[in-house]
């Protein structure tokens, strides 16, 4: 609303994205930038730690906070997993529901709406994955929520596609507080470029090999030196894994799986530093690690 002098106000805020597993945050949220910050899969739980992506607009400054999924969690890693999603509820100035229009995901919904009781920020409603469904099945799940909790508002989204996510962000940005830009203009994240590199690599882990390996994978970046002389970055990254089996899986026959994850992480790094990059990559057992409070702690959890 335009206040009474009849000059807009500047927003600014935190947005915690929260949901189950595999709603779509991460695509949401680089749908939102319009450029890949958080990495995405197929897979569940593939986002780990907090991400902030910060949307500029004409009157506001959006800090998005992707968060991992919220699910019922009993490993040590999951248990950090939900507690980094849920300590970002207290911490934000509204809270944005990401739910899937194409699946059921009841016990997952359960401990989100158990966790949102408590939460007295603005609280809007996002549907995705909406051109998966047919629209009376949508009208349905809309009215079934607005029965179920409270909803500032409820928005059908394809955070895919981008349909309606014009109409989301202008939800999000009505109900910030009035303030100034939290970051200088110009930035996108908070996140160091190293931490970027080395979940870019852990994508690339998640997209090419089975079911196992992902979960007992987590990247380090072990060197990363800018060389103006030649204009590129050289970078060497651990991949650490939990058995011998999944160092194998990693690496593949003759190395071309090691070499596949290399060369399509690279070119990720490459447009996301706009340099030639260098990587190197290793393979590395240590045993349990997401068992191991020290490894956790060691690898950023």
């Amino acid at each position: 609303m335009t206040p009474a002098d009849g000059k807009q106000r500047f927003r600014s805020g935190f947005v915690a994205i929260v949901g189950a597993p595999n709603v779509g945050k991460s695509t949401l949220l680089n749908q939102l930038l319009g450029q890949k910050i958080s990495i995405t899969s197929k897979k569940p739980q593939t986002t780990r730690n907090r991400i902030v992506g910060i949307l500029q607009r004409p009157a506001a400054q959006i800090v998005f906070v992707d968060t991992p999924g919220i699910h019922a969690a009993t490993k040590a890693l999951n248990v950090r997993i939900v507690e980094a999603a849920t300590n970002a509820l207290g911490d934000v100035d509204l809270v944005l529901l990401l739910t899937d229009a194409s699946t059921s995901a009841q016990e997952a919904e359960r401990v989100l709406l158990g966790k949102l009781e408590r939460v007295r920020q603005p609280l809007i409603l996002a549907i995705n994955k909406i051109d998966l469904v047919q629209r009376p099945r949508l009208l349905e799940q809309i009215a079934g929520w607005d029965q179920r909790f409270r909803f500032d508002e409820i928005v059908p989204i394809s955070a895919r596609s981008g349909e309606q996510v014009d109409r989301l962000t202008a939800a999000v940005e009505e109900r910030l507080p009035e303030g100034p830009a939290l970051f200088p203009l110009d930035d996108l994240t908070d996140v160091p470029e190293r931490f970027l590199v080395a979940e870019w690599i852990r994508e690339k882990v998640f997209r090419l090999t089975g079911q196992e390996v992902p979960y007992a994978a987590a990247v380090t970046v072990d060197t990363f030196k800018e060389d103006a002389v030649k204009g590129l970055v050289e970078i060497a990254a651990t991949i650490h894994v939990e058995r011998a089996s999944q160092k194998g899986i990693i690496i593949g026959k003759k190395g071309v799986k090691l070499k596949q994850i290399g060369s399509e992480a690279r070119r990720d790094i490459e447009q996301l530093l706009q340099r030639k990059v260098f990587l190197t990559l290793f393979v590395r057992v240590q045993k349990n690690w997401s068992r191991d409070a020290r490894a956790l702690r060691r690898f950023g959890y």
